[in-house]
């Protein structure tokens, strides 16, 4: 992993993105991840990242994140969207 984020670094210094972009991209997607894990629970989510709930929703207005953007990633589809299983059950 060290190495992967050695070569990610190099990448985008290289590509001239700057320290404030990187540090910004970077919380971005950690927070992301971390929401992801708890299905948009900023409460949960805080309390792994080890922050009030409160600076979790500042830090994620400064970095442009919409939670109901967040949760509609992760909702189900309508259930005329959804696959149909078939599910073979012995007749009794």
């Amino acid at each position: 992993m060290k190495r992967e984020l050695d070569n990610l670094v190099s990448q985008m210094h290289a590509g001239g993105i700057t320290y404030a972009e990187a540090v910004r991209e970077f919380k971005r997607r950690f927070l992301l991840e971390v929401l992801s894990h708890h299905k948009g629970n900023q409460c949960k989510a805080a309390r792994e990242l080890g922050m009030h709930r409160n600076t979790l929703s500042r830090t994620m207005a400064e970095l442009e994140l919409d939670p109901s953007q967040i949760r509609g990633i992760l909702k189900r589809p309508p259930r005329s969207e959804r696959p149909v299983l078939e599910v073979n059950r012995a007749v009794r």
